[in-house]
């Protein structure tokens, strides 16, 4: 059976990379070492992997990756920590401030 990793890097800078691959230690092992000079982590080194959840079904990987890239970095520090309070905290945070909670009567 084949496997799916979606991981999180935390890079020098602070900021946060998510991916998806079919091999986690040869995919860390190509953004460490910088093999492509116009990637994202390329001048952001070095990285730490901080997050990866393990999938066997590649469209269930490939949904998870798109929604944690929309997350903010404190989100997806906090799926790193395990602190899910903290991930539904944060989610309240951001919808509370969404259109649809304003009344329209000011």
């Amino acid at each position: 059976m084949k496997f799916y990793h979606v991981y999180i890097l935390l890079c020098a800078d602070g900021l946060t990379y998510t991916g998806i691959t079919d091999d986690i230690n040869r995919r860390f092992k190509e953004h460490q070492e910088g093999l492509n000079n116009r990637a994202f982590t390329f001048r952001r080194r070095p990285l730490q992997l901080i997050f990866q959840q393990e999938f066997n079904d590649v469209l269930q990987a490939i949904y998870f990756e798109k929604k944690i890239k929309k997350w903010s970095a404190k989100k997806k520090l906090a799926l790193a920590n395990g602190n899910f309070d903290l991930i539904q905290i944060l989610a309240e945070c951001r919808n509370a401030s969404h259109y649809k909670y304003h009344s329209d009567q000011d």
